[in-house]
């Protein structure tokens, strides 16, 4: 006999009628609401007027004050007892395997169920244009851009940003204008729904900085990550932009599946095109785009030409939706960046501590140039923890010690996943003596403790030292910093 395939939660006419109801309040719980992506959409949806509930593990600032203000007191630990009384809708995020007692408890009781990108389509940018900000490096930094550029120039946006940008009051906002704009992320939506998140963005614009192999958990081979975005250019409208990085051989293959206008930028041949050389001091940088002919000059309140190309971006968005050529200049000026993006947390000793995310072997070499650009003739010292499952793998290790090379100092922690990688991770040892054939101290440390002490043993007055990581790295940064106050060099 066969099997009545069983109706998925999530596309139910109970659901449809629930998402589509004008004006109407429901009762919303977040499973893993403190997520990056899931406690800003708490929030989102609070402000448009629904009860907001959600459960996770025990919270800490940023995140726990972030709720908080929006008068939302999450649960602590995963119950299906946390489902009562009975939500209208259950959100759930990435993070939640599906042995969760409480996504079990949804499939057997039959509720209503998105994932985090879906909830965000059908609340949140439906009736809007979305902006989307995709790419390997450099997604947070351009979205809080754009946020900072078309908030500055007076179109209300909304947004979404996977960070805390800077002078904004905080990494997410509903706007009233017609512009959404998202970071765009290819990881799992959930683990019922496999596809990237950015597949559910409906993007009216596409700002595609950079495509090159991570993720190596969920895409082994760069061609299931290239499907991935080819996906998303096309799901493009007939009527949107595509906006390109021509710098990348892999981001120009994806061009000829746009259904839309191409424009490309880079520091080779393409449509806006960055002309010269980028001047900094120390207010950021300087720089000359060139666009059908006319140059226009650019000042950047943050530095390193990563952020000149993230900029050019965000100049053929502002510019196509036909916001003012010097409102747009003048947001560019008074930018300041994201937390923990090249953020410096203080100086102490005679030493610079900066905070930085990257992670990956382009984003490292990036970060470190745009601090000998900033910070000409100081010895740059990296203290650098593979965290992500991609960073801490062999396969890249070669290209990560290349990237540090470029520092004149490198700690290297432990890799964070040893266990879960197994054979497939590096040997901080070996990558040590790497880094030191192409030129730079290094030291591989047997944990974070040993680092701290290694490399504020060694500190010296004029030092840069910046921690990178993709997650806490034991609030390595602060702790130094603290540690520096009590130094005298």
């Amino acid at each position: 006999m066969r099997r009545r395939p069983r109706r998925h939660p999530a596309r139910s006419a109970d659901l449809r009628k629930i998402c589509r109801a004008s004006g109407a309040t429901l009762d919303i719980h977040l499973i893993a609401i403190g997520g990056t992506g899931m406690a800003p959409l708490a929030c989102l949806l609070r402000d448009l007027g629904h009860d907001v509930r959600g459960s996770d593990g025990p919270l800490y600032p940023p995140t726990s004050d972030l709720l908080a203000d929006a008068g939302i007191e999450p649960l602590v630990g995963y119950d299906a007892a946390h489902l009562e009384p009975r939500p209208d809708l259950v959100i759930v995020g990435n993070a939640v395997p599906r042995t969760n007692p409480e996504a079990v408890a949804t499939e057997e009781r039959g509720l209503p169920r998105l994932s985090m990108p879906e909830a965000l389509d059908r609340f949140v940018l439906r009736d809007r244009k979305p902006l989307v900000v995709a790419g390997s490096h450099g997604k947070t930094t351009t979205t809080a851009m754009a946020a900072w550029v078309y908030s500055r120039a007076g179109a209300d946006p909304g947004y979404l940003i996977g960070g805390a940008p800077i002078g904004l009051a905080s990494g997410f906002a509903l706007g009233g204008g017609p512009r959404f704009a998202i970071e765009g992320d290819e990881y799992n939506a959930s683990y019922f729904d496999r596809g990237p998140k950015f597949w559910h963005y409906r993007p009216e614009t596409v700002i595609l900085t950079s495509l090159e192999h991570d993720h190596v958990d969920l895409y082994p081979d760069f061609e299931g990550l290239e499907r991935a975005f080819l996906g998303l250019v096309e799901r493009l409208p007939a009527t949107g932009v595509l906006i390109a990085c021509a710098d990348y051989p892999t981001v120009e293959r994806l061009l000829p599946a746009s259904p839309c206008r191409v424009v490309t930028y880079g520091v080779g041949a393409a449509d806006i095109r960055l002309v010269g050389s980028v001047e900094s001091d120390e207010h950021g940088i300087s720089f000359e785009l060139e666009e059908a002919g006319d140059r226009q000059r650019v000042d950047l309140g943050v530095w390193g030409e990563h952020n000149a190309l993230n900029a050019m971006a965000v100049w053929a968005a502002a510019r196509a939706d036909g916001l003012e050529r010097d409102a747009v200049l003048e947001a560019f000026a008074t930018f300041r960046g994201v937390k923990r993006r090249l953020e410096v947390v203080g100086e102490a000793a005679g030493v610079v501590v900066i905070d930085d995310f990257a992670h990956h072997a382009s984003e490292v070499s990036a970060s470190l140039a745009a601090l000998r650009q900033r910070f000409p003739g100081r010895r740059l010292v990296a203290l650098f923890e593979p965290r992500s499952l991609s960073a801490g793998r062999r396969q890249f290790a070669a290209d990560l010690a290349a990237a540090l090379a470029s520092a004149d100092r490198v700690f290297l922690a432990p890799v964070f996943h040893r266990e879960r990688l197994g054979e497939e991770g590096f040997d901080p040892e070996r990558m040590a003596a790497d880094i030191e054939r192409q030129g730079a101290d290094a030291t591989a440390c047997a944990s974070n403790d040993e680092l701290a002490e290694k490399a504020l043993a060694e500190a010296s007055e004029g030092d840069i030292m910046v921690t990178m990581s993709s997650g806490s790295f034991d609030d390595m940064p602060r702790r130094l910093q603290m540690a520096l106050q009590d130094l005298r060099l």
